[in-house]
């Protein structure tokens, strides 16, 4: 009897030291993976505010450009139309010119001037209305030129001239503006870039209107924040 007693007692002495052994070691594993789990939770508590504050600032942004577009609609009438198809103010006249050609015809040269005026004033008046909103105004002015018959080698001979003939007729309408005192550079809330597209770009007539290709587009693109 005395050596069972004496068993048990030892058993009980070697079992209860490992089993706050192995208690102790599960509160820290536990501890640790709440520690963990804990961090974890703090950065994506973290990374959500972010997203949260980055779509604010999207909104806020949207509605800003929602706003402006709804004021430029003041552009759409005798001079200028938005485009739904490309999502672009245009103008609306049909300026033609001769084939090869990069000088603006005289008649055309009243209607383009008050075009550029109306133009210069609706901006302004929008600069205006959105001041501190740091808003400004693209404005592209886009030469374009009419491709020969389909399987005319002066297509492809011609193609990068066209870049310049196209160019020079989008300048020649910017130096009409300036000789006019229509200096768009003078707005900081307007930039005015002038290009050509030869005989690529979007909005071009096919087919049998290719011909009306030897003219430029004036697009007019809102833009919030810095350009």
């Amino acid at each position: 009897m005395n050596n069972t007693t004496s068993n048990k007692r030892q058993s009980n002495d070697f079992f209860w030291p490992s089993y706050v052994d192995l208690m102790t070691s599960l509160f820290v594993v536990m501890l640790v993976l709440f520690v963990y789990s804990f961090k974890l939770f703090k950065d994506r508590e973290g990374e959500l505010k972010q997203a949260n504050g980055e779509l604010k600032a999207k909104a806020i942004e949207l509605e800003q450009i929602t706003r402006i577009r709804e004021s430029l609609r003041r552009l759409e009438g005798r001079y200028f139309r938005y485009d739904p198809q490309n999502e672009r103010y245009e103008l609306k006249l049909n300026v033609q010119f001769k084939a090869g050609r990069d000088e603006i015809q005289d008649s055309y040269k009243p209607a383009l001037l008050q075009a550029g005026q109306l133009l210069r004033e609706r901006l302004r008046s929008l600069s205006a209305t959105n001041q501190g909103q740091n808003v400004r105004y693209l404005v592209i002015v886009e030469g374009m030129a009419a491709r020969y018959p389909q399987g005319d080698p002066r297509n492809q001979r011609e193609e990068q001239a066209t870049y310049q003939l196209s160019y020079r007729r989008a300048l020649n309408l910017l130096n009409l503006w300036k000789q006019n005192n229509l200096n768009f550079s003078q707005d900081r809330s307007i930039e005015l870039i002038i290009g050509g597209s030869g005989f690529y770009g979007t909005g071009r007539y096919t087919g049998r209107r290719e011909g009306d290709n030897k003219r430029f587009l004036i697009q007019v693109i809102p833009k919030v924040g810095r350009m």
